[in-house]
């Protein structure tokens, strides 16, 4: 299943790059493996899979512990503050960075490790108050706050759009998410690349990788349904 599942993924990245004129290898795949056991993961790594994303911090470690060394671990859930300290030297981005204090803490964490600690700032472009994330028009202010940290390299911007039955309708948050990174890479603030955008997830990461998505986060599309505890 997961093999098929990977090749129509795959098959369909490359149509929304052939569809906006860019490369398929822009565009990274992150196969969002929250709530799927070690199994499953194995089965997408065998198929190629090198990126990884996950929302809690526990998962996270236990799966580090037991998976190969070559995947990129991504954090792509709400991360409290008194959980940095666990992951700052396991994960190869940090997502959901949506506060300065909690910028603050994964800087005196990468300190501690010695390590520097890539992140996105997320941006709640719908304005959604069941989401997390930096309103628009606060983003180039947490930005430049951010960027003075030690430890810290901030690579780009992430959002989670809204649940649409039409991946259309999608597309005005992912086309604003792109505008915002442009606004910000020509202020030139040291220590901030807007090269990355995180983007689009099983239902209309096709509409993203148009709107020039980066990464683009999948789990249903690759793993299928979640089963979660009751």
């Amino acid at each position: 299943m997961i093999a098929e599942n990977l090749r129509v993924v795959r098959s369909k990245i490359e149509n929304a790059c052939s569809q906006s004129e860019r490369k398929p290898e822009d565009v990274t795949l992150i196969a969002v493996s929250k709530t799927k056991p070690v199994k499953m993961l194995k089965e997408a790594y065998d198929q190629g899979c090198r990126h990884f994303g996950e929302n809690k911090v526990q998962e996270l470690i236990d799966k580090y512990d037991v998976l190969p060394d070559d995947i990129k671990w991504h954090m792509i859930g709400h991360l409290q503050r008194n959980k940095v300290k666990y992951i700052v030297d396991k994960v190869y981005m940090i997502h959901s960075v949506d506060s300065l204090r909690l910028a603050e803490e994964i800087s005196r964490e990468a300190l501690k490790k010695n390590v520097t600690v890539s992140i996105l700032i997320e941006v709640n472009v719908a304005g959604e108050d069941t989401k997390f994330g930096v309103s628009p028009l606060e983003t180039e202010e947490l930005v430049r706050k951010i960027a003075v940290l030690p430890g810290i390299a901030i690579k780009g911007l992430m959002t989670i759009a809204p649940y649409v039955d039409d991946p259309e309708d999608n597309r005005q948050y992912f086309a604003a998410l792109k505008q915002l990174s442009v606004d910000i890479s020509k202020k030139n603030i040291d220590n901030v690349n807007m090269n990355v955008l995180s983007m689009g997830m099983t239902g209309d990461y096709a509409v993203a990788i148009e709107e020039g998505a980066v990464f683009v986060r999948v789990g249903t599309g690759i793993f299928g349904e979640r089963q979660y505890a009751l």
